[in-house]
C-alpha cells in the first residue's frame, strides 16, 4: 500500500512540474532578457537617419542627396555601446588580415572587427548570430577566440533556406536594420542603405524579441508547435506602436519571415508589404535588387503571385503610380525581364495606369573585378515606408528567415518637413531613378545584362523521337 502511495505522490508531483513548466513557457519573463524594459516605461522619442553605402567611383550630381555613410554609422553604434551589442548577419567577411591600402572597404571592415574586440574586452557583452558555422568561419572563429559569442543557427533543419536577417541592437536602446551585411562588399562595391533608431528602445523591445527567437532555436532540431510568450510580436498591423522620429509622429511595426518563425502576433514580411501598398494614394516605389515572383523548389518552379499579384491590384484597382527599381548585373534571372514587361503591359490603353520600371546598371569601369550593384531592399509611398532585408524573390520570403520595420506617418504628406524618413527615402528612391545610372525598359528590348544568359536551348526528345514541345530556358 505505501507503494502504491509513493508511486502516486511521484507521479503528482510531476504533474505539478509539468503544469509549473508550462505556466512559465506561457507568461512574459521580463528581466535578464529584456532589462525590465517594458511598454509603459521604454523610450517613444527617437532619432533617426538614414544610413548609404555609395561605392567608389559612383558617381552623383553636386547637389544630389547624400546620408551618413554606412561605415560610420555602424562605428557610431559601436562607439555608444556600453552594455551589449547583439548583431545578424547574412555574411562574416568583414575583418582581412592583410588588407591593401588602396581598398577602403578592407580598412574598414579591419577597423569594425577590432572595435568589436576593443568592446569585449571591456566586458560589454556581445552576441553574434549566423547560419555561418564559425568553424568554417575564419571572421567568426577570430571573434571567438577574443571572447564574443558566437550563435549558429542551422536554417538547413527548418526550412532549408538560409540566415538573410540584418540587424543591430545595441544597449537594448539603439537599432540598425537594412540591406548590408557584415562583409566587404557590403562597404565596397554594393550600394546598401539601411536606417538607424537612436534611443528608441520601444521598438528594441520588439526587435530584440526575433533575435531571442532566434537565439532559442540554437539547441532544437525542429521548430517548437507553440512558443514561449516572451517571443510574441507586441505590435503589428492592427496594434502599431506610436513613436515620434525625428519630432515627427509616427506608427511603426517589425515584421518576420518566414511563416515558420512568426510566433502569435507576429505579423509576416509578406503581409507587412501589402499593409504599405494598401495604405498608399497616390504611389508606390520599390527599390529591391532582384524581382522574381518564382519559388523554385528541388525539380519544380512555381509562380508566386503574393506581392505580385498585390501591385496589380494597386495598378488596375486603385491607379496607384508604382515604380519599380531593381538592378541588372550578371546573375539577374533571365524571366525578370518577362515578368517586368508582364507588369507595364497591364497598363497599356488602361486610363490612370502607371507602371514604370528602370534597371540600375551602373557601367563598369575598368580595372574593377566586381560590378557596383544597387543591393537596396525598401519601398517608400507617399505614406509609409518598408525597410527589409529581401529581394522581392518568392524564395526569400517563403524559406529564408529576415526582418522588416514598418514606419508610416500619421500628420500627412502635405505636412512633412526635410527631416521626415519617408520624405528622406522618396528623395533617394528619386535620386537614384533620375540618375544616369538607370536605365528604362524599353518594350521588346532585352537588358544588356541579361542578353548573354537567355537562351532557348533544344527541346526534348520524348522516347519516340517527338519534341515535348516545352521551351527550356538554362541560367549560365
Amino acid at each position: 500500500m505505501s507503494q502504491q502511495k509513493c508511486i502516486v505522490i511521484f507521479a503528482l508531483v510531476c504533474c505539478f512540474a509539468v503544469l509549473v513548466a508550462l505556466i512559465f513557457s506561457a507568461v512574459d519573463i521580463v528581466g535578464e532578457d529584456e532589462d525590465g524594459l517594458t511598454e509603459d516605461n521604454c523610450q517613444k522619442k527617437c532619432r533617426v537617419t538614414l544610413v548609404e553605402n555609395i561605392p567608389e567611383g559612383l558617381v552623383y550630381s553636386e547637389n544630389a542627396t547624400s546620408h551618413l555613410s554606412l561605415y560610420q554609422g555602424w562605428m557610431n553604434l559601436l562607439n555608444m555601446a556600453e552594455k551589449s551589442v547583439d548583431i545578424v548577419s547574412s555574411s562574416w567577411d568583414l575583418c582581412s588580415k592583410n588588407f591593401t591600402q588602396s581598398f577602403q572597404s578592407e580598412r574598414q571592415g579591419q577597423y569594425l572587427c577590432e572595435k568589436l574586440k576593443e568592446l569585449k574586452s571591456r566586458n560589454i557583452e556581445i552576441k553574434l548570430m549566423s547560419d555561418v558555422q564559425h568553424n568554417t568561419s575564419e571572421v567568426l572563429q577570430d571573434l571567438k577566440r577574443n571572447g564574443v559569442e558566437v550563435q549558429y543557427l542551422n536554417m538547413t533543419a527548418y526550412t532549408e533556406g538560409r540566415l538573410h536577417a540584418s540587424f543591430w541592437v545595441v544597449d537594448r536602446k539603439h537599432i540598425y536594420i537594412g540591406s548590408a551585411s557584415l562583409d566587404k562588399q557590403s562597404l565596397g562595391q554594393m550600394k546598401e542603405l539601411g536606417v538607424i533608431l537612436y534611443n528608441c528602445s520601444c521598438l528594441v523591445l520588439d526587435l530584440q524579441r526575433i533575435f531571442a527567437l532566434y537565439s532559442s532555436l540554437r539547441f532544437k532540431d525542429n521548430v517548437p508547435q507553440s512558443w514561449s510568450r516572451r517571443l510574441y510580436g507586441l505590435f503589428g498591423k492592427e496594434t502599431e506602436l506610436e513613436l515620434q522620429l525625428n519630432e515627427t509622429e509616427v506608427k511603426v511595426f517589425v515584421s518576420n519571415s518566414p511563416k515558420l518563425f512568426c510566433p502569435t502576433d507576429r505579423v509576416l514580411d509578406v503581409d507587412a508589404i501589402y499593409s504599405v501598398i494598401d495604405d498608399a494614394q497616390r504611389f508606390v516605389y520599390i527599390a529591391v535588387m532582384d524581382y522574381l515572383p518564382l519559388v523554385v523548389n528541388k525539380n519544380t518552379i512555381r509562380y508566386w503571385p503574393d506581392i505580385d499579384g498585390k501591385i496589380r491590384e494597386a495598378l488596375v484597382l486603385r491607379k496607384i503610380k508604382v515604380r519599380l527599381l531593381i538592378s541588372c548585373w550578371k546573375d539577374t534571372h533571365p524571366l525578370t525581364f518577362n515578368f517586368v514587361s508582364s507588369l507595364k503591359a497591364i497598363c497599356i490603353e488602361l486610363p490612370s495606369c502607371s507602371l514604370e520600371a528602370k534597371f540600375f546598371a551602373p557601367k563598369e569601369q575598368k580595372n574593377m573585378s566586381f560590378p557596383k550593384i544597387n543591393r537596396n531592399k525598401y519601398m517608400v509611398t507617399d505614406r509609409a515606408a518598408y525597410i527589409g532585408n529581401f529581394d522581392w524573390v518568392g524564395d526569400d520570403f517563403t524559406h529564408n528567415a529576415g526582418a522588416g520595420l514598418v514606419i508610416r506617418e500619421t500628420d500627412g504628406w502635405n505636412n512633412r518637413n526635410d527631416t521626415s524618413i519617408i520624405e528622406q527615402l522618396k528623395a533617394v528612391f528619386e535620386r537614384d531613378w533620375y540618375s544616369n545610372h538607370a536605365r528604362s525598359l524599353l518594350s521588346n528590348k532585352i537588358p544588356d545584362c541579361l542578353k548573354q544568359k537567355l537562351y532557348r536551348s533544344a527541346p526534348n526528345k520524348t522516347a519516340n523521337g517527338i519534341a515535348d514541345g516545352k521551351d527550356h530556358f538554362t541560367v549560365q
